[in-house]
């Protein structure tokens, strides 16, 4: 018989519920680490952006030219004026304040500033747009708001040799799908790290993928996940389960036999399929929800088809993720009632222990740079006891 598992108590009902908590975590997690906001695909000409919201902030993500995209303070160095007030579209080769027509090149330098020429010691150089650090693995692109930050391939536990057969820099997306989740972030994560719940919120994943096929790697900071097996006779995860199109060319025939699924500290949950990737990028709106952005990339070779139909796919995850998302739900309004303790965990729960053990980390670290001066990185806390205490 195996050894028991040591016993491991869920964290206090204040981390998902408390305001003051909430805009803390923003800090540690959102200004302090590199944020996924999207992939580089999503801009492929000259003056393409996106407008994202990271912890409050507004940040235009612009295609600059063939070789650099660009991330900055959706600001104006005038007065303060938003530049962008919709989420996606393309300039032309100039981005302009709406308020005094202050002019900025798409490197965010400013190039016309109109009324300004008779004020003394004015130098257009002084004032460019605010830049925030961007940098791209394998086509998602990530920014980080912070002075000094570490390098993403750390934070990302170097793992981009373990995904590198997906080709997911070739990858286009085939739909997406925005939530609205009333639900706390780290909400999310737990659930997507664990198939304990699979019988019974997911009946129709379980007939493709039994739950106790799940085998998880051992956790390195900021990376949580592992891999599920596919039933015997299951291409991949459908509707029906078959396979439609052909595997991603860079696949080993195991690798096809399985589906990958793995968090990516703070935003970024990524599923690989044997003939898709699935993204889900999260931001946090408030304490009790959250957006969710979900993507479905494919090889450009399917999209190209003129029979091209992702809809298998995407049906049968609509519904895998809405059945989530209510749990989820359901968990925030739980942990709002003064009837709510923390409980045991399960040893098939392993990778929510390590998750919270990070937060408490950030926790601690935030306590000894209560004003963010170093950058954030994960740090496990050693030890298999209590995670969370006896209060809610």
């Amino acid at each position: 018989m195996p050894d028991p598992a040591p016993r491991v108590i869920s964290l206090p009902a204040r981390y998902y519920t408390s305001h003051e908590h909430y805009e803390r975590e923003l800090d540690w997690f959102f200004r302090r680490m590199w944020v996924h906001v999207g992939r580089e695909k999503d801009l492929s000409r000259r003056g393409d952006f996106k407008v994202v919201s990271p912890a409050g902030e507004s940040l235009i993500i612009v295609r600059e030219d063939e070789e650099r995209v660009g991330a900055f303070s959706n600001v104006c160095r005038h007065r303060g004026t938003r530049l962008c007030a919709v989420d996606s579209g393309t300039f032309g080769s100039t981005i302009q304040c709406p308020y005094h027509a202050w002019t900025y090149a798409l490197d965010g330098t400013l190039s016309a500033a109109p009324g300004m020429d008779r004020v003394e010691g004015f130098q257009r150089e002084d004032y460019p747009l605010s830049r925030a650090r961007l940098a791209t693995w394998d086509g998602h692109m990530f920014i980080h708001m912070g002075d000094s930050p570490g390098s993403l391939a750390t934070q990302l536990a170097n793992r981009d040799a373990l995904f590198r057969d997906w080709g997911m820099n070739e990858l286009v997306v085939g739909n997406r799908i925005v939530y609205d989740v009333a639900a706390n972030w780290k909400l999310i994560i737990h659930n997507y790290s664990e198939c304990l719940h699979c019988p019974g919120v997911h009946p129709a994943l379980q007939k493709l993928s039994h739950y106790l096929s799940g085998e998880n790697e051992p956790a390195e900071p900021g990376v949580l996940g592992g891999r599920m097996r596919l039933r015997d006779g299951i291409g991949t995860l459908s509707m029906d389960g078959r396979l439609k199109r052909a595997c991603l060319p860079g696949l080993e025939p195991e690798e096809c036999r399985f589906v990958y699924f793995y968090a990516f500290l703070p935003n970024l949950l990524l599923s690989l399929h044997p003939d898709y990737v699935m993204t889900h990028t999260l931001w946090p709106r408030s304490v009790g929800r959250t957006e969710i952005v979900c993507e479905w990339l494919f090889h450009p070779r399917e999209t190209a088809q003129d029979d091209f139909n992702p809809d298998d796919a995407v049906a049968f995850w609509d519904l895998t993720n809405r059945q989530d998302w209510h749990v989820c739900e359901e968990m925030q309004i739980g942990l709002g009632s003064r009837g709510y303790r923390p409980g045991p965990y399960s040893h098939r729960e392993e990778l929510l222990v390590e998750f919270d053990r990070l937060i408490l980390a950030a926790e601690r670290m935030a306590a000894d740079d209560p004003h963010g001066r170093e950058p954030y990185v994960p740090r496990h806390v050693t030890g298999p006891g209590n995670v969370g205490d006896n209060d809610r």
